[in-house]
């Protein structure tokens, strides 16, 4: 599956341009934690477009269930398996809303990307330029550790990076930040 195919499914799924933005996010993060664990030698499975389109559509068919947890995800199983993609590309991305089990490391990765990347932009929208090029390693640990700052982003699941991936949550920090600062023109901030 292409990062074009990814496209295509997010928007026939009707996805809001924030809902495809978070997928956006998401996909780059995942592409610069792939990228991580190779240079550390852990050889992660699949390929770079195969992690980047987990992130893409991990969260493709919450707006079009209604934001229902039980049917999250099956939308997007349906059309994965009619494209007859990678059975761990979809168990990966069922498995961040605990469907399948995470026993991978590009499982592992996304569970605990999709909520960093969701703070990092509430971060960015809290400053005074809405910009993610102001953001900086502390503003986003300062907010993380203020648990009244976006009470919907899951600290324990992020934190998932230091017992699942073995990233302590200051480097996991700098690598989704970095990501999503370079790509800040597609993500519109």
């Amino acid at each position: 599956m292409t990062h074009k195919d990814a496209l295509e499914i997010l928007d026939g799924l009707g996805n809001s341009p924030n809902m495809k933005k978070h997928g956006l996010g998401v996909g780059f993060a995942m592409t610069a934690l792939y990228d991580y664990f190779q240079s550390a030698g852990k050889n992660p499975e699949m390929s770079e477009n195969d992690w980047e389109v987990v992130g893409l559509l991990h969260d493709a068919d919450y707006e079009a269930t209604n934001k229902s947890l039980e049917l999250h995800t099956e939308e997007t199983t349906k059309k994965l398996r009619e494209r007859n993609v990678d059975e761990m590309i979809i168990a990966s991305i069922r498995g961040h809303c605990d469907k399948a089990p995470r026993n991978t490391l590009m499982a592992k990765s996304v569970y605990a990307c999709d909520e960093l990347a969701g703070l990092v932009v509430a971060c960015a929208l809290v400053q005074p330029e809405k910009k993610l090029s102001t953001l900086t390693h502390d503003s986003v640990m300062r907010k993380f550790r203020d648990g009244s700052f976006a009470k919907g982003a899951n600290r324990d699941q992020i934190k998932s990076c230091e017992r699942e991936l073995g990233i302590p949550i200051d480097r996991f920090v700098d690598i989704i930040l970095a990501a999503m600062q370079e790509k800040h023109d597609e993500l519109g901030l």
